[in-house]
C-alpha cells in the first residue's frame, strides 16, 4: 500500500488497481465489469465463466484486509444493466453479504446505466465526497478534484528489450483516473487520444510496486 497526496487528501494506491482512502476507511474501485463473460456468451463468443467470482473474491479480500467501512464502485461495475440477474447464485449471495456489511455505493457508468437490481447498496450517477467528485468518466471541463474510471489505463514500456504492460493510475493536479479492477478487462494506452482529451494536459502514470509509487510522465 503506497500513500500519496491528491487534492489535499492522503490516498493509497494498491497494486490491484484499487484506491484506499484512510481518512474514510473507504475502498474505491472502477470497472469491475461483472458478468462480461456471460454477456459475450449470449452473443456466441464463449469465455471462461469465472470472471465475476474472481473479481468479487478479490474485492471482498481487499475490503476485509483494509477493514473498509465504505466501498465506492466508479461505474461499469456490471458489463450491462441486467448483469446482476445473471450472476451465479453463489456470487449473488456473496455480493449481497458484501453490500450489507458496510456502506456500498454503485456509481453508474456507460455499461450499467439504468442499473436497477444491484444486489444491495446505493446507486448514484455521481457523488461529491469530502471535496472530491466521484464519477465514471472524467469530465474535461471539471475544475474540482475528480476521481473516475472508464478508460482502463495501461502503461506500456520496453524493459531490457521486452515489452511490458502494467495497469496504472493517471494523475493531473485535479484528476485521478483509476485502472480497471475487473478480472476480464483490457486496457487503453495512456497516450490514447481519448485519454489525453479527458485529462486536458500533462499527466503522470502511477504504478504502485512493493513499497513505492513509480511515476512516469505522460505528454499532453
Amino acid at each position: 500500500m503506497v500513500r500519496f497526496s491528491f487534492a489535499g487528501q492522503e490516498l493509497c494506491a494498491l497494486r490491484s488497481g484499487a484506491l484506499f482512502w484512510p481518512a474514510r476507511a473507504a475502498l474505491l474501485v472502477a470497472d469491475l465489469h461483472f458478468e462480461k463473460a456471460s454477456w459475450f456468451a449470449m452473443r456466441g463468443q464463449m469465455l471462461p465463466p469465472y470472471d465475476s467470482l474472481q473479481t468479487l473474491g478479490e474485492l471482498t479480500a481487499l475490503a476485509d484486509a483494509h477493514d473498509a467501512r465504505e466501498i465506492w464502485c466508479l461505474g461499469d461495475s456490471f458489463h450491462d444493466a441486467a448483469g446482476c440477474t445473471r450472476l451465479p447464485a453463489a456470487a449473488q449471495d456473496a455480493l449481497r453479504a458484501l453490500t450489507a456489511s458496510r456502506r456500498f455505493v454503485w456509481i453508474t457508468g456507460n455499461h450499467d446505466a439504468g442499473l436497477v437490481d444491484h444486489c444491495g447498496g446505493e446507486v448514484m450517477d455521481e457523488a461529491v465526497v469530502d471535496g472530491l467528485v466521484l464519477r465514471h468518466e472524467a469530465d474535461p471541463g471539471e475544475v474540482r478534484p475528480e476521481l473516475s474510471g472508464h478508460f482502463h489505463p495501461k502503461l506500456r514500456l520496453v524493459v531490457r528489450g521486452k515489452p511490458v504492460a502494467r495497469r496504472c493510475f493517471l494523475e493531473t493536479r485535479t484528476k485521478l483516473i483509476l485502472p480497471a479492477f475487473g478480472a476480464l478487462t483490457g486496457g487503453l494506452d495512456v497516450d490514447h487520444p481519448e485519454i489525453r482529451r479527458a485529462l486536458g494536459g500533462p499527466a503522470q502514470a502511477l504504478v504502485p510496486v512493493e513499497d513505492r509509487l513509480l511515476r512516469f510522465p505522460v505528454a499532453a
